[in-house]
């Protein structure tokens, strides 16, 4: 059964399994629903493209970020499970990551040989036991924020992934903002107590 309500002035649904309006409209793009997929795009695109635009400044790479954004998620709907999370902490995590992509694929081009000759004159044995374990550590990471409630999750990443403010994360979740701080706080101590039986 869809129970169907508004926002942002765009009329959606909510299934009888309880996802949320995005989830929903994400997963009938999934199945090659156009009109689902415009749907989406318009609730979500003016908060992808505020997140690309902070990390990346420029206005028109922003522009040209969002619009592969939203290519990759028309074409990689089908793998997305709303099992692990929402579609809003889907979405803007991919953005977060290709912005990022974009910023470094730009350094990189400018800057890898000095960077490489900087790297040889000062490497040593140790650095590379360090980056070893920042790898591991990273992983460990990953997989510990995982196992975390959808609840908790979504707002560290969007505040450690995306660089959003607990303020603006609650207006993201439609939570009070005491309720956001609960979540985060009640999420970091979870994931340092998995991470320490990892260890």
């Amino acid at each position: 059964m869809l129970v169907h309500m508004v926002i942002d002035g765009v009329e959606v649904s909510e299934d009888g399994d309880g996802h949320d309006p995005l989830t929903v409209l994400l997963l009938d793009s999934a199945d090659g629903d156009q009109r689902a997929f415009a749907e989406f795009y318009d609730l979500l695109a003016p908060r992808v493209f505020g997140l690309i635009l902070r990390v990346l400044v420029d206005r028109s790479q922003s522009e040209e970020v969002l619009q592969e954004v939203f290519f990759e998620i028309w074409q990689t709907s089908g793998t997305f499970d709303a099992a692990r999370g929402g579609a809003r902490t889907w979405v803007l995590t991919m953005a977060h990551r290709r912005a990022v992509d974009r910023v470094r694929s730009a350094q990189a081009s400018t800057t890898r040989d000095e960077r490489i000759g900087v790297r040889d004159a000062h490497s040593h044995p140790d650095a590379v036991d360090e980056l070893a374990q920042v790898r591991i550590d990273g992983g460990r990471a990953t997989r510990a924020l995982s196992e975390l409630p959808e609840a908790q999750r979504e707002p560290l990443v969007l505040a450690y992934f995306g660089g959003y403010s607990q303020r603006e994360i609650a207006v993201l979740v439609d939570a009070p903002l005491g309720t956001v701080k609960t979540r985060m706080r009640d999420g970091l101590t979870k994931l340092r107590r998995v991470m320490e039986v990892e260890r």
